[in-house]
């Protein structure tokens, strides 16, 4: 590196710059206001399906999950909270009008939803939804991971911009606000009645879980 370098970036006045940050990739959060409840009737209702149901295979590696439909076996508790993440997508989403530009979109959405259970040394590997246009998480009950790291089951989520960034130089980072994981995976701690909305195109993963207590959570999508 040359020697004047830092005489050089004293050249700029950072407080001067402009940066714009295209290409953003949201993650929405909300917490439903009657968890606990909710939570408490959904754990038995998955738990006893669960136990004379088979489920499926696809992402998991270990575990319980059902198929895609769980709107018909999980009654009132389960509309309840497919009409939530509903409405999320539906605040999370615009139309496009040539003569208006963007309108609020009041859509009808085709929805999959399906439950999981991961027990002590599962996880969900790399994976994508496509087809959908959101997809998202909702925790009936996080394990305990809340309060324990080390019972690790994040939901990791990997940059969509690829591993460029960290080839080049592991250490290196950019110094903007949103940029400094670029190249790297990000991680989301389970929360207990926490419903999680992301596009339907990121590519994530359910690290190990290594809790005694069933972690359990429903995950949609949604498509038009």
């Amino acid at each position: 590196m040359p020697a004047n370098s830092r005489a050089c970036s004293d050249l700029v006045d950072a407080d001067l710059i402009k940066i714009t940050r295209l290409f953003a990739t949201p993650i929405a959060s909300v917490i439903h206001p009657e968890h606990e409840l909710l939570n408490e009737q959904l754990r038995s209702i998955i738990l006893e399906r669960s136990e004379h149901d088979l489920g499926t295979l696809h992402s998991n590696d270990g575990g319980w999950q059902s198929q895609d439909d769980f709107a018909t076996w999980a009654g009132e508790p389960g509309a309840k909270l497919v009409a939530f993440a509903q409405g999320l997508a539906n605040q999370l989403s615009a139309i496009s009008s040539p003569e208006h530009g963007l309108i609020e979109a009041h859509l009808q959405w085709r929805y999959s939803a399906w439950a999981n259970i991961n027990r002590k040394g599962h996880s969900n590997s790399l994976h994508a939804h496509p087809g959908a246009f959101w997809s998202g998480v909702y925790w009936v009950d996080d394990g305990g991971r809340e309060h324990n790291p080390e019972l690790g089951g994040e939901l990791e989520f990997i940059d969509p911009r690829g591993i460029t960034p960290a080839l080049l130089n592991p250490a290196l980072r950019m110094r903007i606000a949103g940029c400094l994981a670029a190249g790297y995976a990000s991680t989301v701690t389970p929360s207990s009645g926490t419903l999680l909305m992301f596009p339907s195109w990121l590519m994530h993963a359910v690290r190990r879980y290594e809790g005694n207590r069933p972690r359990i959570s429903v995950a949609f999508n949604f498509a038009i």
